[in-house]
């Protein structure tokens, strides 16, 4: 598997990479490697949208009659 060094790394990106890897109980060498991999090949992270949508992906709404309300919005009184 190839290998990279990394020079001119700052003492305090080494210091927070250190730290991390710690809190994961990983080494910051586990932890550079995952940042690398997460960098480069970001995971499609949902958003509130696509999680609705996956909710809803196996309701079935077939028949059922929704209907929009129309009912007047009172503003909120901010005074």
């Amino acid at each position: 598997m190839p290998q990279i060094t990394i020079r001119k790394l700052s003492d305090e990106v080494h210091r927070a990479l250190r730290a991390q890897a710690a809190n994961e109980g990983i080494s910051a060498e586990e932890k550079a490697r995952r940042l690398l991999a997460e960098g480069l090949f970001p995971s499609a992270q949902s958003g509130f949208g696509d999680r609705l949508r996956e909710l809803a992906r196996n309701v079935d709404l077939d028949g059922v009659d929704l209907e929009r309300d129309r009912s007047g919005i009172d503003a909120a009184d901010l005074s």
